[in-house]
């Protein structure tokens, strides 16, 4: 059960579609209970990412009652708000209206609109199908009261999927919650936990978070299965310039991910390197704050801006860089974030420079794979550094690819595999 799903875009519905797409190759046939793309509140489509569901596969629609519509109408704004950007931008009063009440009407999050809508075709299909498990995929994390509801009425199999914290995400507390709505939101959190035949999170840091929820916790039932990357979306050849270093950073961008000491550092090294062509290439949602840096560090004329494309066309951009860059958000319990673009930028074999917290998560893993280095949000001199090295070393050679990174465990299918151990233990 999953909120996201295609034609939604972005990086969330990729953990879900490709579980769904690699589930069959382990004898495992999933039946996929969605809403209706129609009245859905997706902030990006990708239609590209239909084709890749499986034929066998049956997915159910369904209905949903959602304020956004609202929120367009008092706002005046076209567009999904994203996570991200819930505490980013001058807000007027409406707006502020309406964090408000998404923060204390809504709870975990306005997406519970489709709960009961689900439910009820969760109910139809268990009456049709022999179901041995559900899986519940969040955020929004609502979804997995569908989980706790179906649990408690029917004793089934319950596998709670969380792709990031509950009430420990970095923006939580611009939410502007009453103590009424916290300690109901952190209720739901640890009911769930504890409810639930198995747990599956995406890093290690996190599942220590979660772990803090409820002294009733067996740490054996929360298991780490990470993000990862599809052999399938790397058919495309690696294209690196020969006439301009590229530094290519995709998805969504904004100011609390702190990452002016780059681009400080980047204008040191363009201006040191006056014979290189140099192009900041973004694909993705970039906040104005972001921008106003950019033209802070005098970097306009090198940066390009392009929106979200299909997931294919960004694996084109990926391919066709020098560089990959990532950044983690500056926030409190940031060790255990783990953006799923890591191991795409992995699967790439580009040199990757990550921009976060030393010893998290994510420097573990770029450490272990020798795919690049992380910098801490304050370490503009060694970033100038080795902005220089790398800079140098192209002028001898514009092709920076890594001869080998050790990333195949990393891959949908292997990861697939050990949902499937799970399903069927």
């Amino acid at each position: 059960m999953t909120y996201y799903w295609p034609p939604s875009g972005g990086a969330g519905v990729q953990r879900c579609l490709k579980f769904v797409k690699h589930l069959p190759e382990f004898g495992i046939t999933p039946t996929v209970i969605t809403v209706d793309e129609k009245q859905a509140s997706y902030p990006i489509l990708d239609h590209s990412l239909e084709g890749e569901i499986p034929a066998s596969v049956q997915v159910i629609k369904t209905a949903t009652r959602e304020p956004f519509e609202f929120y367009k109408k008092i706002t005046g704004k076209k567009d999904i708000p994203f996570g991200g950007f819930a505490n980013t931008g001058r807000e007027n009063w409406k707006q502020k209206l309406f964090k408000f009440l998404r923060g204390n009407l809504f709870i975990p999050d306005p997406r519970i609109g489709w709960n009961r809508f689900a439910l009820d075709a969760a109910t139809k299909v268990m009456k049709r199908k022999d179901i041995k498990a559900v899986v519940t995929s969040s955020p929004p994390h609502s979804t997995q009261l569908i989980g706790l509801k179906l649990k408690q009425k029917h004793g089934l199999r319950w596998i709670a999927d969380m792709r990031d914290p509950w009430t420990d995400i970095y923006y939580y507390q611009d939410l502007n919650h009453t103590a009424l709505a916290q300690k109901l939101d952190a209720k739901y959190e640890r009911e769930v936990l504890e409810n639930a035949d198995e747990v599956i999170v995406v890093s290690d840091d996190m599942k220590r978070l979660f772990l803090k929820k409820s002294a009733a916790l067996n740490p054996n039932k929360i298991h780490v299965i990470p993000n990862g990357y599809d052999e399938a979306d790397f058919v495309h050849p690696s294209t690196p310039s020969s006439e301009e270093f590229i530094i290519t950073y995709t998805g969504t961008l904004t100011e609390a991910y702190n990452v002016e000491g780059f681009f400080q550092a980047l204008c040191d090294t363009v201006t040191r390197n006056p014979f290189i062509r140099y192009k900041l290439r973004f694909v993705g949602k970039v906040s104005e704050g972001i921008k106003k840096q950019i033209e802070g560090a005098s970097l306009p004329l090198i940066t390009e801006y392009i929106d979200f494309v299909p997931h294919d066309e960004s694996i084109k951009y990926l391919m066709s860089s020098t560089v990959l860059l990532m950044a983690i958000p500056d926030v409190p319990n940031n060790f255990g974030i783990l953006t799923g673009k890591l191991f795409e930028y992995l699967a790439a074999n580009k040199p990757i420079i990550c921009i976060g917290p030393i010893h998290g998560d994510a420097d573990r893993i770029i450490d272990e794979c020798g795919a690049g280095r992380v910098f801490h949000y304050s370490g503009y001199e060694l970033m100038t550094d080795h902005l220089m090295q790398m800079s140098k070393t192209w002028k001898i050679n514009p092709n920076l690819d890594l001869p080998f990174i050790n990333y195949t465990q990393y891959s949908r299918r292997a990861l697939t595999e050990k949902l499937s151990r799970l399903l069927v233990s």
